[in-house]
């Protein structure tokens, strides 16, 4: 996980997103789209160490973190010093006893420090260390030390949290009795001064008059840190943190408490940035003056931060009460993103070639889980399918190839394992293992299978949207014969059954509905009506391009003409609302606030819908429904929709927000829990129609992991027992690969790959 010295640059330019803005025109009049230069950005990802193996381990209490000039990590503990063992990205690693160095552990270690990048120690009779030649051994009296801080020339301050002792060279230069607890001492070289912190003051010592000076009187003081500034101090409180100025003992600023949590526990600088920890978090200033917020175990063993230092190759130790969070930056591409999520799918999430969960895994081990099947099966693996197969468009992978076959090949057996033609299962799964619903769940001819009914307009569009995919961009003659196969098969059962799904019972099934007296029941402010319309005729068009079948056009038109569904589809967004007091229970159920799954049909309809359009007229018109679609949804800056957006040829489709989504999305897929709701530096606005919580979105790995059918602004979620692990398949991968079809993101450029990073060492290889 080595990180070049480039990583400067990096934090400057390549956090930035770099976006090339070509010409105005492609040289015959049409409009050019912006392109993202793919170079390398820091991902963040984080290696978690407990002392799960030792006895008693829920008891210890940790106290300290340090790492030397060779990248060793030492913990001063209740239990004595600790190291890491072992310990990869979503591969936990152990805290053990350092037993390195023998004459150290039998020494009785009261506390532990760093000067010049060496470790110190100091136990009942002296400041020692190993480095040095093991030359420093100043001898103390004060058998119960517990802060330790180095100044110039090898001299240091102890302190037991009253008694403090100035030494060097085993003399005694200086003592003195503090009247409050010390809660820490820290020196500042600029000013050659050690700043003592109690809960109610600061203090200075000046080794040149060996003279204390109380500098700043307050309360609920809880921990400081050197701002970078000489004499200026940032100072911590329960409530938030106040820059203190050292020369004068002013406030050289009021108190900010608009941060991600205001009970602070440490400030320390970082390769000069400030780090705060808190009761309930890590955090950092980013150059845009937002927080950078680290909590929860995607982070983090506990919240409660005890301590935090720079780590080696430019990474940050964050010691909560529940062990070691170490927080790497490694310089990837979106590709190198990409590769990585290519692989955790293939090692951990196909089932029978779907795209699928893992769950009912234990406290977030990967090993312990279990793929289990979903009501969307088709849909997810649509997704997935759909980014292999803008991947190939793109690449020309034979990977991705494979990928692409695998995948249909679980698709046709939807359709196959039912028996009822044109008929797709949502899923099947092998005799006893799926849930035993028998309204659901029904068992195919061959005895070995089950296959699950009650099949949805999710399933549909997901199907028809790769069926076009395919058969457009595969260049596979089998492959594109059999797609063209399927949507013909699933369009016919459709049209046969005057726009219903029937499902095993002879019945429609509850959501698979496109009948005019369905649709048109609903008022037509209420989004059913609008999104249901959308889609059919979106369906209708793709059978139709790739079929040549008539019927299929012909049943098109009928539905925009005759039936209303252009008028449907064209209902700007902002009308959409809650159904009328007068509006029947169902359009009540479907109109309660916005429907984020909605969204998502919506934008795997669009392909079709603009792409297959029957005419340039009908396409002139879907586009401005597709960009007035957009407009209402820029605010959740959401990937996917903002490169869909993109296939009308437009130029601003928010090309920066859905590379900041993607560059931004976490490494770390396991749904774990997320609270962001009792944070104090956002902006809440009044609740609303779209669930807007609010002013602005939060990043990705800040949130609870979500598909695309999620509401963006939905701040709390997930488990603590990180039981889940979400596919990249249908969240990440599609977005990216489609972007790089589309040529609105670049193939990697100047690229570095992180090839002893996470993407070799996360998934269990």
């Amino acid at each position: 996980m080595m990180i070049k010295r480039k990583i400067g640059f990096l934090l400057l330019a390549g956090l930035f997103f770099n976006v090339l803005k070509m010409g105005a025109t492609d040289g015959g009049g049409l409009p050019v789209p912006p392109v993202f230069k793919d170079t390398a950005s820091l991902q963040a990802y984080s290696i978690k160490y407990t002392p799960d193996g030792m006895k008693d381990a829920g008891n210890i209490v940790f106290k300290k973190v340090f790492s030397d000039r060779n990248g060793v990590v030492l913990i001063q503990s209740s239990r004595g010093l600790l190291k890491r063992s072992g310990g990869q990205f979503l591969y936990p690693g152990q805290l053990v006893p350092d037993v390195s160095y023998l004459p150290i552990v039998d020494k009785k270690i009261s506390s532990l420090g760093l000067y010049q990048n060496q470790f110190v120690f100091a136990d009942d009779k002296a400041i020692l260390s190993n480095a040095w030649a093991g030359k420093l051994y100043s001898l103390h009296t004060m058998p119960d030390v517990t802060l330790l801080s180095g100044g110039d020339d090898f001299s240091f301050l102890i302190s037991n949290g009253t008694s403090v002792q100035y030494i060097k060279d085993s003399k005694l230069l200086f003592e003195w009795k503090s009247e409050e607890k010390l809660v820490d001492i820290l020196f500042d070289k600029k000013s050659n001064l050690f700043w003592l912190l109690t809960a109610k003051s600061i203090s200075a010592f000046n080794p040149g008059d060996k003279k204390v000076y109380p500098k700043y009187t307050g309360d609920g003081l809880t921990c400081f840190g050197l701002a970078g500034n000489i004499n200026e101090i940032l100072v911590g409180t329960h409530n938030g943190y106040f820059k203190l100025n050292g020369g004068t003992g002013k406030k050289s600023a009021e108190i900010n408490n608009a941060l991600p949590c205001r009970d602070l526990t440490v400030i320390k600088n970082v390769d000069n940035r400030i780090w705060f920890g808190s009761v309930n978090g890590a955090f950092t200033q980013e150059p845009d003056g937002k927080f950078k917020y680290y909590a929860s175990k995607r982070w983090l063993p506990g919240n409660s931060v005890n301590d935090i230092a720079a780590g080696s190759n430019h990474s940050v130790l964050v010691l909560t009460s529940k062990g070691l969070g170490e927080i790497h930056f490694e310089p990837m591409t979106l590709h190198d993103k990409a590769m990585y999520y290519e692989q955790q799918v293939r090692d951990r999430h196909i089932r029978h070639g779907f795209n699928a969960t893992i769950t009912r895994m234990k406290n977030g081990n990967v090993n312990t889980g279990s793929l289990e099947d979903s009501d969307n099966d088709g849909l997810w693996t649509c997704m997935y399918l759909g980014g292999e197969v803008f991947r190939y468009a793109a690449t020309k992978s034979p990977e991705a190839l494979d990928n692409c076959r695998e995948s249909l090949d679980a698709i046709e057996r939807l359709y196959t394992v039912t028996k009822i033609k044109g008929f797709p299962a949502r899923s099947f799964e092998r005799r006893g293992y799926a849930v035993a619903d028998t309204q659901v769940w029904k068992h195919a001819e061959d005895p070995e299978w089950d296959w699950k009914s009650t099949t949805s307009s999710d399933e549909a569009i997901g199907h028809m949207f790769v069926f076009g995919a395919i058969a457009e961009l595969i260049d596979d003659p089998a492959m594109k014969a059999k797609a063209i196969r399927l949507m013909d098969g699933l369009m016919q059962h459709i049209v046969d059954h005057q726009f219903y799904m029937i499902d095993w019972n002879g019945e429609p099934t509850r959501w698979g509905r496109w009948n005019p007296e369905y649709v048109n029941a609903m008022p037509k402010n209420v989004g059913d009506r609008k999104i249901t319309s959308s889609n059919i005729v979106s369906m209708l068009q793709t059978a139709y391009h790739f079929t040549g079948k008539k019927i299929f056009k012909e049943k098109a038109l009928e539905l925009m003409n005759k039936y209303g569904y252009l008028e449907n589809l064209m209902r700007p967004m902002k009308e959409i609302g809650l159904a009328p007091g007068d509006a029947g229970d169902l359009a009540k159920l479907l109109s309660d606030g916005w429907n984020h799954s909605d969204d998502e049909m919506y934008f795997l309809g669009y392909w079709g819908l603009y792409r297959y359009a029957l005419n340039d007229t009908l396409k002139a018109k879907f586009k401005a429904s597709i960009l007035d679609h957009w407009q209402i949804e820029r605010p959740e800056k959401e990937a996917a929709w903002d490169i869909f957006t993109a296939i009308t040829g437009v130029k601003q489709f928010d090309l920066d927000e859905a590379t900041w989504y993607l560059q931004k999305y976490p490494l770390d897929m396991i749904e774990w829990k997320v609270t962001n709701s009792e944070r104090k530096d956002v902006v809440f606005i009044p609740q609303n129609f779209r669930n807007q919580t609010i002013k602005e979105v939060l990043p990705p790995d800040e949130l609870p992991i979500n598909r695309h059918n999620s509401n963006r602004f939905d701040l709390d979620g997930g488990d603590d027992n990180g039981i889940t692990e979400y596919s990249a398949g249908d969240i990440w991968l599609l977005p990216y690969w489609m972007g790089r079809y589309l040529k609105i993101i670049s193939a990697p450029v100047n690229n570095v790959h992180a090839a002893a990073g996470p993407m070799n060492k996360g998934v269990g290889r």
